[in-house]
């Protein structure tokens, strides 16, 4: 836990992530890294100078056999309340649309519920779970795909929802996080996405980790 804490207060100090006051919606998908970024910032908060809130939100894709039941038991074990926001995701990109390549359209969507829930539950910022890897991973993905070096920021102003999006875990490499996970002894949520494992950013993903193997650095050089 002390490293990854370490890693989210060097973020949220660098660029400033988080102010007086702020209520901070998270969003709690019930995997590893939102798991990771709930504790962290609970963490963060019993000793950090600034006061802030925290509102985890769980968005209920309709996958079959969904679950938040995990993400329930962790908020409940630092007395936070879970508020579970029900969506028609699944049944939109896979039943109706019925998407090739439905990453793009699921992400839109799921990141407009977070967006409208945070709003209506009087959050003015959003935490993501977005971590060191995600990070290079994405620069990766444009570069490679629509031929631009670009990735998403730290801090973004939403001015059409009013909302501020926050990723407090972008120093922290996913290893790191998955260790604090596995020591805390949170069991993620499985992976139950049709597209799990054949996308875009799986690809980056295997062509990242097969260059550090080779050649240890890459991705912090990236």
């Amino acid at each position: 836990m002390r490293k990854v804490l370490s890693q989210l207060r060097r973020a949220v100090d660098d660029y400033g992530l988080i102010s007086e006051g702020d209520v901070i919606a998270v969003g709690v998908s019930g995997g590893k890294d939102s798991l990771a970024l709930l504790c962290a910032l609970h963490g963060l908060k019993r000793f950090y100078p600034k006061n802030f809130e925290i509102v985890p939100i769980n968005i209920k894709m309709g996958f079959p056999n969904e679950t938040d039941e995990v993400s329930k038991a962790l908020c409940d074990e630092v007395g936070l309340e879970l508020q579970s926001v029900k969506s028609d995701i699944y049944s939109v990109v896979f039943e109706v649309r019925k998407e090739k390549h439905p990453c793009s359209l699921c992400s839109n969507m799921r990141r407009g519920a977070l967006h409208g829930a945070a709003k209506e539950l009087g959050c003015n910022k959003l935490a993501l779970g977005h971590h060191f890897d995600d990070a290079v991973e994405t620069i990766i993905m444009n570069l490679f795909i629509e031929g631009r070096f670009d990735c998403f920021y730290p801090v973004t102003y939403l001015d059409r929802s009013d909302i501020t999006v926050i990723r407090p875990l972008l120093f922290a490499p996913e290893k790191e996080v998955s260790h604090f996970v596995r020591a805390s002894g949170i069991v993620p949520v499985p992976k139950n996405c049709p597209a799990d494992g054949v996308t875009k950013r799986e690809d980056a993903k295997r062509a990242l980790d097969d260059l550090e193997r080779r050649d240890r650095g890459v991705k912090m050089r990236v």
